[in-house]
Order: structure tokens, then sequence, then C-alpha cells
């Protein structure tokens, strides 16, 4: 049996019907080649980041196990590939980077390989900066570290609020 890559993605949507874009997304990622899922966080209901005036998002991670013939690069492409085919239109104007999607994959780790390549960072830049991300990742992965630190002590660093299955930050 091939080598597998345990990864890690963020799926995030503020559509009319977010909970099902994010089962769509699900779908997609058991569809692509070498690819199984593995667990699936809780669902949560999260204030969006970085341009509040839109509806709050729906949020989970999702464990990967991925053959080792994909590159975190090629990872993203797919991602990129499968927003695009579930309706994610991405807005040329900057302020709007944080907008409302359809639907959101955001490659979080990729078992422990490092990209410095602007199309695919890994980690993901702002990971250890969200709560939406910290939270159910560490709901599937309770023990993992980012750059040698747990994902416990990153969130332990943040601002924000847990009332169930809603998080504010």
């Amino acid at each position: 049996m091939r080598e597998e890559i345990q990864a890690y993605v963020s799926l995030g949507s503020n559509s009319g019907d977010a909970a099902r874009m994010l089962q769509l997304a699900r779908e997609a990622l058991g569809n692509l080649p070498h690819v199984r899922l593995g667990a699936s966080s809780p669902i949560y209901t999260t204030e969006p980041q970085g341009f509040a005036d839109q509806p709050w998002f729906l949020n989970q991670v999702v464990e990967l196990f991925v053959a080792s013939s994909w590159q975190a690069c090629s990872f993203v492409e797919a991602l990129l590939q499968m927003e695009a085919s579930l309706g994610r239109v991405r807005s040329a104007d900057p302020a709007l980077r944080f907008g409302p999607r359809a639907i959101d994959a955001d490659l979080l780790l990729f078992g422990q390989q490092r990209s410095d390549d602007a199309r695919c960072l890994v980690p993901h830049p702002r990971l250890t900066q969200r709560a939406f991300a910290l939270v159910p990742l560490l709901d599937v992965a309770p023990g993992i570290h980012i750059d040698g630190i747990s994902a416990t002590d990153w969130l332990s660093r943040l601002k924000f609020e847990k009332n169930g299955q809603r998080i504010s930050q």
C-alpha cells in the first residue's frame, strides 16, 4: 500500500444553503483520486473575519488521507477547482477577499510538509489566528501541533467565545 499523507481542510460557506454546500464539498473531496475521507468535525456557526457585513458562516474541518503522489500545491489546485465547480466566484476587489462565498476550502496542514510557495502556503498562514479553524481542527486531531506548538496552545492565545456550536472572534 502507498504511503499516505494526513491532511486537514477547512470548509466554509455562508450561502443560503451552507450546510448543503459543506456536504457537497465533503463528497467532492472524497471523490478526488487517491484521497479518502477521515473524520469530520461538527459544523460550527462562525462570525465572519475581515469583512463583517455579511452572513455568519458554517465551518468545519475534514481530515483526509492523501496518497503520497499528491504535493501540497497540486492539492491546493484541486481544492480551487472544486470550489469553482461548486459555484465559488472570487472577486477581483481586494476589499471583498474575505467576503461572502458559496464555498471555501482551505488547506490547513499537509502532513509535515511546509510550503512557502505563494500559491500554496502550508501550514495555512492564518490558521493559528482563527478560532473557527482551530476549534474544529482540535475536534478531529486533538494532539496536533502547528510549527512545533500544540493547536490547543495556539487557541489559548486567541480572544474568542465558543457557545455550543457557535464561535465568535
